[in-house]
């Protein structure tokens, strides 16, 4: 059949066109419905009338057509008053179970034979299965509004108010994302999530290598009944303990329930010793040994932890499958009439994608606005833009119209999953008046002009202004079907360069349209509309589709190729068979892989050779997917097949993070990425967490394998999860092109948290808000000052005491820490331009006397780059110590909570290298070389301490210097330096980065690669040129630690490639990156990098004194 006899563009709306009916013969392929339908109320009680319903129909029928088959029976046997509400999803709902859960057949546009759907075989050979039909469950709407309140203060933002459409993304990735929830708390160990312990496989460091040869003390205390102290080795494990405290219980006829379970909790901490671990693997026991601080844990019974029952009402599940259509055999329009069409495949649309443009209006011009512009419109896939089209220039005004075809030189059938049609308004680079004639619109493709061009694009380069909007569309939605019929969308501003950094590539990633529907630009445009909907297929034949209920009943499951649908293979808790059997999957258990023989090209030598080479060369997997032409649907196909036969485990995970870049948009490809990441430690996941958040957005689709994989692996872990919560929540305040995608994702989590974590959750969000309150207060009632008057303490305690602050709440940067009372008369506002708060607060309960918790709040600062530099620290850390080397990093606290706002933590019994100078003479102290020693002296009078103290400052000098290098940070003047009594060098205030440094009267202020001033060199025994033990392990630790990074390059690039994301100032081009590389010396043998650095360290000894100059001027000027 021609497929243009279908296009329609007078045709009512392709979701409405769904009423035909097809007739039982149309099909050969006929499925029974046996339908439970249950309607009214009968009298005198809740209960339902409840009749059967018995329907056929062809199996590639959609989910409205059996509504529709339904309808026609209840009505002619009289089984309902209206039998027309059986059409209504929002009145009857089609339900049918799986183990034990009932799952509903929500989007009508579903092929009925893609249905996960446990399929029974009768006489005939004909499958059947059982369906209710009822109206939808009544939920209390008091608790629903009371829910729905608590997650809007949780989350930071109303979805409630955006979800109108059942079918609209937003409420079916609520709805689809139930599904992996629901999985994951059904599958959790609730004890090991409530108790999970902070642990490192990270060899004990060397210098706490000797104290491993003695006792542990451990002190034990039991609901103040008992106390008492053993000693043990550090190879025991918490349930070695525990054995000593019921052998002791036992002894002093203790009185408490033996049924109970046990666990160990840290002091004043909510930190747990669970698991079988060894105590040396435990982080508090390292830290106890670090500062020979005593161990003390309190015995809990499991019974007295905090409640983590989950009490939200939560979404009923959907069908897995929605989303998915059959294959393209089942739809394609070859040999059928037009009766038997309920929806065209879009592999069947050999048309050139089209849009009518019909103009744009705005509200109001904006002050400043070119004299022409005209309108661009692209293919977009990921970040690449596969095809452009331009309208005719026109003047500029609040209403122009072109009404005109743009036509792209791209087929609908090869337009991929997640590929987006992009608008943005230009200005135009020159003048076009009333009288004359317009240019004909121009078409480019792949940067190339295709043969229909006349004229190419203008040059966005050029000009003041270029786009000065945005949006973009996703062609192929959420369901799988092709966008039609007209669209008005409003459109993004794009900042100004000087005004504001847009968040990388959102002009081309998101998929968002702005909020402001009353002040923004609106365009308006027109797509083909068909007279049923065109969906993609999901395979190319039935033999290649699992899903479908034939595959079930074959004795062999047939392979498939990978579905694009998140919710086909990530896991889930049943998938059922024939027979009704389940059984958990895990994530690499759910690929399916496609039989060569299915793949067109699968047989060839050349790709059956790549396939056995891959494993060596899986590291250039990337290069390789990067030249895939993903607009040719076989070369794709052979692609997939490859794909699913690859060996997750073969991949590098800085292999699996790369495929996770906004560089590759297929599904297939991401899905192998995140099935690698499965298998990471809750350690190793919190150490890239931050850049898979940011991955986020370059997902098509808010619902995907990452976000699913996000949301379990935060239920599974309350670490991974606290840092979940305010990675996502700061994106939800501080980007609005993705907002609603982080909304929903935070929503997923947060309906599968427990009471308690809730709770903690409330507590924070509360204490961040009153402590922005304060400190907007604050830096309005001292502007631009960085001199404080006397009366700014006084001050800053009385906003306090009338904020909102809870009583106690869990640190966001550190959930370990819960911070109590504030303590008024020590906090106070800091001489600094944006007014940061410093504030302490009282410590939790504790035998050992225990510090005030300190942190420093900040208002007016992005600190996702500081975070970035922190966590890169982390990272380096833990390469360093795979090589046994312990270089002493300070990797602080420090996160954001929101836009411009969040904490840092205060490091204890540490000074700045300005305060050291200061006490050391002042001013004229930047130019003491003795300084620095002098003051460690001081503080280390005994000489074997001294030595001590000595040694950690050359570790932590040779971990900072080579750290500072390799990153670029710059702005390092004597405030942003400070060192700990113990000779623990260590860095702060990352506001410079990748090379960008910091200039006063046009002039640099820095001038050597890093800091490694006389005084540094003087503590290090190097003065005048004079050479030293010290000095020479100062060197060969700076090399061997500089080439270990080195080493990694691949890594630490990718990592920050994936920030570019966040659109942070110093991070906000892919051209920032080359810095990193530089610095690595990626391009030079190890060799010649180990020369590389040791110039380096050769050019700071050589200009160190112009270090100590700038730091005396910053030191008398106050420079910040």
């Amino acid at each position: 059949m021609d497929l243009s006899l279908l296009l329609n563009p007078l045709a009512p709306h392709a979701a409405d066109s769904l009423s035909g009916l097809p007739s039982q013969g149309s099909s050969e392929n006929n499925l029974q419905f046996i339908c439970e339908f249950k309607h009214g109320k009968a009298s005198g009680d809740e209960e339902y009338n409840v009749d059967m319903v018995s329907v056929i129909l062809p199996a590639q029928c959609s989910v409205y057509q059996l509504r529709l088959r339904i309808c026609l029976q209840a009505q002619e046997q009289n089984y309902h008053l209206d039998p027309l509400a059986v059409l209504d999803p929002e009145k009857y709902t089609l339900l049918y179970a799986r183990g034990d859960d009932w799952y509903e057949a929500y989007d009508d546009c579903q092929v009925i034979r893609t249905l996960d759907i446990p399929w029974s075989c009768d006489d005939t050979g004909r499958l059947s299965a059982h369906i209710v039909v009822k109206p939808p469950m009544a939920v209390d709407s008091e608790d629903k509004k009371k829910q729905q309140r608590r997650l809007e203060y949780l989350i930071g933002h109303d979805l409630e108010r955006e979800a109108s459409d059942r079918l609209g993304e937003l409420t079916f990735t609520r709805r689809k994302l139930a599904s992996p929830r629901r999985q994951e708390l059904r599958d959790r160990d609730d004890e090991l999530y409530a108790t999970e312990p902070w642990i490192t496989c990270a060899p004990v460091p060397n210098d706490l290598q000797n104290q491993l040869n003695r006792k542990l003390p451990v002190t034990f205390h039991y609901m103040s009944k008992i106390s008492f102290s053993i000693q043990v080795d550090f190879s025991a494990t918490p349930s070695v303990l525990l054995t000593f405290f019921r052998r002791v219980a036992a002894d002093e006829a203790l009185d408490y329930d033996s049924s109970d379970r046990l666990v160990l909790k840290v002091c004043g901490r909510e930190e747990f010793l669970s698991g079988d671990h060894p105590l040396s693997n435990f982080l508090w026991v390292r830290q106890c040994l670090k500062t020979n601080q005593e161990l003390h844990l309190s015995v809990v019974p499991v019974s007295q932890l905090a409640d983590e029952t989950v009490k939200f009402v939560d979404w009923p599940l959907v069908d897995g499958s929605s989303g998915q259509f059959s294959s393209h055999d089942d739809l394609r329009l070859e040999g059928k009439d037009l009766d038997d069409i309920f929806m065209i495949s879009l592999w069947d649309c050999n048309r050139r994608l089209r849009v009518k443009l019909f103009g744009f209006d705005i509200p109001n011009l904006p002050n400043k606005c070119p004299q022409c512009v005209y309108v661009k419109a692209s293919i977009l896939y990921g970040n690449k833009v596969l095809s452009s089209v331009s309208s005719h220039p026109k003047a500029f005004a609040d209403e122009v119209l072109w009404n005109e075809w743009l036509e792209f030189d791209v087929l609908l059938r090869d337009l991929p999953r997640g590929a987006k049609l992009a608008f943005t308004i230009n200005a135009s680079g020159g003048d076009t008046t009333p009288g004359t004639k317009d240019p004909k619109p121009s078409v480019t493709k792949d940067s190339k002009s295709s043969s229909a061009s006349v004229n190419k694009a203008p040059d966005l380069q050029k000009g003041k202004r270029k786009v000065l909007y945005f949006v973009n569309l996703l062609l192929i939605d959420h369901r799988s079907v092709l966008s039609q019929g007209p669209y008005t969308m409003h459109m993004w501003p794009y900042p100004d360069v000087e005004k504001e950094a847009i968040a990388y590539q959102a002009d081309k990633l998101s998929s968002a349209t702005n909020p402001d529907i009353a002040d923004s630009m609106a365009i308006s445009f027109l797509l083909d509309r068909y007279s049923f909907p065109v969906v993609l297929p999901n395979s190319s034949s039935t033999s290649e589709s699992s899903d479908s209920p034939s595959s079930s009943l074959t004795s062999t499951k047939s392979n498939a190729s990978p579905s694009t649908s998140p919710s086909a293979n990530l896991p889930s808790k049943d998938s059922s068979s024939l027979h009704g059997k389940h059984r958990r999957h895990s994530l690499a258990d759910l690929v399916t892989l496609r039989s060569p023989s299915l793949v067109p090209n699968a047989s060839t030598p050349c790709l059956k050779r790549f396939r056995e080479e891959s494993v060596r060369y899986a590291s250039n997997l990337p290069q390789y997917l990067r030249n895939v032409d993903w607009m040719n649907r076989r070369v794709v196909e052979d692609v997939h097949w490859l794909l699913g036969n690859w060996d997750p485990a073969e991949l590098d995970v800085t292999v699996a993070l790369e495929l996770l870049s906004m560089d590759f948009a297929d599904a297939t490809v991401r899905r192998l990425a995140v099935q690698r990441l499965e298998s990471l430690s809750n350690d190793d996941i919190l150490m890239y967490l931050l850049q898979l958040v940011q991955t986020l957005k370059v997902e098509p689709y808010h619902d995907s394998f990452l976000a699913r994989y996000l949301i379990q692996r935060a239920l599974r872990s309350k670490r991974i999860g606290h840092f979940f919560f305010w990675y996502v929540r700061s994106e939800v305040a501080g980007c609005l092109y993705f907002r609603q995608r982080m909304a929903v994702i935070l929503e997923a989590y947060l309906l599968g948290c427990g009471q308690a974590m809730l709770d903690n959750f409330t507590r924070q969000v509360q204490a961040v808000e009153a402590l922005h309150g304060v400190a907007v207060m604050i830096k309005k009632l001292y502007p631009d000052k960085t001199d404080l008057p006397p009366t700014a303490p006084l001050k800053l305690q009385e906003l306090l005491r009338n904020s909102n602050l809870p009583n106690e709440f869990l640190l966001p940067f550190d959930p370990r820490i819960k911070a109590g009372w504030i303590l008024l008369d020590k906090c106070k506002v800091m001489a600094s331009r944006k007014k940061p708060l410093w504030l302490e607060f009282s410590p939790m309960p504790s035998p050992t006397s225990a510090t005030p918790v300190g942190i420093i709040f900040k208002e007016g600062d992005d600190l996702r780059q500081d975070m970035l530099i922190i966590q890169t620290l982390v990272v380096m850390e833990s390469i360093w110590q795979e090589k046994s080397l312990d270089l002493n990093l300070v990797p602080y606290g420090c996160i954001s909570t929101g836009h411009n706002i969040g904490m840092i933590e205060i490091v204890r019994n540490a000074v700045t290298i300005a305060t050291v100078h200061w006490s050391q003479g002042g001013t004229s102290a930047a130019f003491k070389n003795d300084a620095l020693f002098e003051w460690l002296k001081s503080k280390c009078p005994l000489q074997e301490i001294h030595y001590k103290t000595v040694e950690r400052f050359v570790q932590s000098c040779a971990g900072y210097c080579v750290a500072t290098y390799v990153l670029g940070i710059g702005d390092r003047h004597n405030d942003n330096i400070m060192i700990t009594d113990q000779g623990n060098l260590f860095h702060i205030d990352f506001g410079h980065i990748l090379g960008n440094r910091k200039y006063f009267l046009g002039v640099s202020r820095e001038r050597v690669p890093f800091v490694l001033t006389p005084d540094f060199l003087h503590v290090m025994g190097r003065s005048k040129g004079r050479n030293s033990l010290y000095f020479q392990r100062f060197r060969d630790t700076c090399t061997q630690a500089y080439l270990s990074l080195r080493s990694h390059s691949r890594l630490l690039v990718t990592l920050f490639s994936l920030m570019l994301l966040t659109g942070i100032p110093e991070l906000s081009a892919a051209e920032d990156i080359h810095y990193l590389r530089e610095a690595l010396q990626e391009e030079q043998s190890e060799a010649e990098a180990k020369e590389h650095f040791l110039q380096q360290i050769l050019r700071c000894e050589e200009q160190g004194w112009t270090v100590q100059a700038n730091w005396w001027v910053h030191m008398v000027a106050g420079i910040k």
